[in-house]
């Protein structure tokens, strides 16, 4: 394989853009399919990346699906990411992994609130990315609008690549503005492309559009800026080398067009990939070395240099756990011996394996830069592979934290075992899916990004592991947190013949206001009245407090907590003392620092027709929403608004029937918030009723 002709791309977009319908077209030009099928046909079979029975019933993505197809003598890895922000971490892992991305956009809604979460993610990790306008053939398209959109609300430098010829159900073509000609996809299936001259009427406004493209192109290329200001011709291959550096550079955004579905302008976006989108060779990845003091390192695509990948994707297959790993550096080989660099455990690799959504092809070889599979491997998601001569870790991905939690029971012994292999293997394959055991009320509680989130969990419990459940109420993650300062002077003491304990500890607690952070430890303990072996323990102590509040028993953020005193004994004073005194000092000092409840605030985003825009008001409202804002676009109505996460259960339920069902909406977390003293009184009574009844 030529490495510089490999493309590793992922395909993103915002809920119902087309995203896995796009995929399913390319992977029949590329004859890697031999017939579409369609996300909800009527075929029964459904598009080939949504190999999961839940995702082929509910027409949605859930998790991301790679393959490999060849377009042109171009080897391209291709992901299909989710749209819902419930299984975000499948987004995450697969840009951690990615060289470029396509960004799909629905040529009605534009940019709309899960793009914009999309674009965030692109950017974190700076992947360049083309945009491919997508239903150009729906009713009220508008590609300008969209191409707008991305400069206002994702502020990129958005330049138009083609334009359409016709719109809505009159769509049968594109113009491409650099070699400025027109296509137009014919025969069964649009696999014959027909180039002929641009249509009179549209000639002009091509001619527009094509100069304000090489205007923009101008900054990423001298010898096209000084053509063009000279009015002279530009070479075509300079205008293809001049878009390639602004996009390899993030600095450009070039604009594609067309209409999956109707199987338009798919063919001119896989030639973009090839053409714009950068090469492992054209990316920088860096690696820490473990032995040098986590020094960075850049690594090479170079087959003959000693190995390194990273594991970003797990997934239970039928031959046991199959590994998705991306080789930054050196090769993979049947039989070669790894180390993981997080467990120090060398390991074989056995079977390497090529991925075809839920198909595989067994492979010998894998080089620098591409993406495979490994078969039987133990490991987590995010652990870096590499030869035994080095010892190199690639920096992980951002894992957001769950913000909504459910106990679930089996239901008998033999669903109690499938069960907890249900819970093992999940949690293993999503960072963002978590479960623990609650020792008051020995209940198994699941948390997770969203409700969808664990009900596809459930779901799959029932079908994959045969493990019947119930389920509790969807319980928020509440935290609690101080308004005011308090002081504290505690003293742990306790003689009971032989050894006792003793330690004092003083100073004050006050609120943190640091981005990022939940709690700061400020040591100014002076002349030893604490030795200084012991306050590590003081540490430990309070960071041990914080795991549950005393007001409904949540944990504690936002705090700065300063040592400034204390006192220790020479025979009775230890590790342990010095823990127990900095919890009780913790606990005397948080009832007096006006302590108070903060609830998840979810950023919600309704989508509907304009006649049932007074409905979604009215919907926020209800919930204690504060509408941050909405947009009309003709019949199409968008409302932007903060609502607490406790407000939302079943919303989409009560949505659909006030709206005919015309309406969708998609949440994210923001941030959190204080609740209103009528809740805060509520969930206080609630707590101490339990604590009454477990008494």
């Amino acid at each position: 394989m030529d490495y510089n002709k490999l493309r590793n791309i992922g395909i993103s977009a915002h809920i119902d853009s087309g995203k896995t319908t796009l995929t399913e077209r390319i992977l029949f030009y590329c004859n890697k399919i031999h017939a579409i099928h369609e996300v909800k046909g009527k075929d029964g079979v459904g598009a080939t990346m949504d190999s999961m029975e839940l995702e082929r019933e509910r027409g949605i993505t859930i998790a991301s699906a790679a393959t490999h197809v060849e377009w042109k003598d171009f080897p391209i890895n291709i992901i299909d990411t989710p749209g819902h922000v419930d299984f975000t971490i499948e987004v995450e892992r697969s840009l951690r992994v990615l060289d470029g991305a396509i960004l799909v956009l629905d040529s009605v809604a534009g940019v709309q609130s899960q793009s914009i979460t999309v674009d965030r993610q692109l950017k974190r990790y700076g992947v360049p990315r083309l945009a491919f306008v997508n239903k150009c053939d729906k009713t009220g398209a508008n590609p300008y609008n969209v191409k707008d959109q991305l400069r206002l609300k994702l502020d990129l430098n958005s330049v138009l690549m083609q334009i359409p010829i016709g719109l809505e159900d009159k769509h049968i073509g594109v113009v491409d503005l650099v070699l400025m000609k027109a296509y137009y996809f014919e025969g069964k299936d649009g696999t014959e492309i027909i180039e002929k001259e641009i249509p009179s009427d549209l000639l002009e406004e091509a001619k527009n559009k094509r100069e304000i493209m090489l205007d923009t192109l101008a900054d990423f290329n001298d010898e096209l800026m000084e053509l063009h200001m000279e009015g002279e011709e530009v070479p075509i291959e300079i205008i293809y080398n001049a878009i390639r550096a602004g996009t390899l550079a993030l600095k450009l955004c070039p604009v594609f067009m067309g209409s999956a579905y109707k199987n338009k302008g798919v063919q001119l976006l896989l030639d973009a990939v090839t053409r714009f989108l950068p090469s492992p060779h054209d990316i920088k990845n860096t690696a820490l070395d473990l032995n040098n003091n986590e020094k960075e390192i850049d690594l090479k695509i170079d087959n003959d240099l000693p190995t390194v990948a990273l594991a970003f994707k797990l997934e239970d297959g039928q031959y046991g756990q199959l590994t998705y790993v991306r080789i930054y550096q050196g090769t993979l080989k049947k039989g070669q011996e790894l180390i993981n660099s997080r467990t120090s455990k060398k390991f074989k690799v056995g079977r390497l394996i090529r991925m075809h959504a839920n198909n595989t092809e067994d492979i010998e070889f894998g080089g620098s830069g591409d993406i495979v599979a490994l078969f039987g491997i133990e490991c987590a998601s995010g652990d870096t592979f590499c030869d035994p001569s080095i010892n190199y870790s690639m920096t992980s991905m951002f894992i957001p934290d769950p913000v909504i939690s459910l106990s679930v029971k089996p239901k008998d012994k033999k669903s109690a075992d499938n069960m907890a292999k249900a819970l093992g293997r999940f949690t293993k394959e999503d960072p963002t899916f978590k479960t623990y055991v609650d020792i008051e009320s020995n209940e198994t509680i699941i948390q997770g990004m969203g409700e969808l989130h664990l009900e596809v969990y459930i779901e799959r419990m029932k079908r994959e592991f045969k493990a019947e459940v119930e389920t509790g109420m969807p319980q928020v993650a509440y935290r609690e947190t101080i308004t005011g300062k308090a002081e504290f002077n505690y003293t742990h003491k306790k003689q009971s013949g032989g050894a006792g304990q003793f330690g004092r500890v003083a100073g004050f607690m006050e609120p943190l206001n640091k981005e990022g952070e939940t709690y700061e430890f400020v040591n100014l303990i002076k002349g030893g009245v604490i030795p200084t072996e012991y306050i590590p323990s003081c540490d430990k102590g309070f960071q041990k407090a914080m795991e549950k509040g005393t007001l409904i028993g949540f944990p504690i953020v936002d705090i700065k907590i300063t040592i400034n005193d204390g006192q220790y004994h020479i025979v009775d004073s230890s590790d342990i003392a010095f823990q127990l005194a900095a919890i009780g000092a913790f606990r005397e000092a948080y009832e007096k620092a006006k302590p108070t409840i903060l609830e998840p605030i979810m950023k919600v985003t309704l989508e509907g027709p304009t006649e049932f825009q007074g409905n979604m008001f009215g919907l926020l409202n209800q919930r204690r929403g504060i509408i941050t804002g909405s947009l009309e676009d003709g019949s199409f109505s968008k409302v932007e608004a903060e609502v607490p996460l406790s407000e939302m259960f079943g919303f989409s339920t009560v949505l659909r029937s006030s709206t005919q069902g015309k309406a969708e909406f998609s949440m994210e977390f923001l941030k959190y918030g204080k609740v209103p003293s009528a809740i805060f009184d509520e969930l206080r009574k609630k707590f101490n009723d339990q604590n009454k009844s477990k008494q």
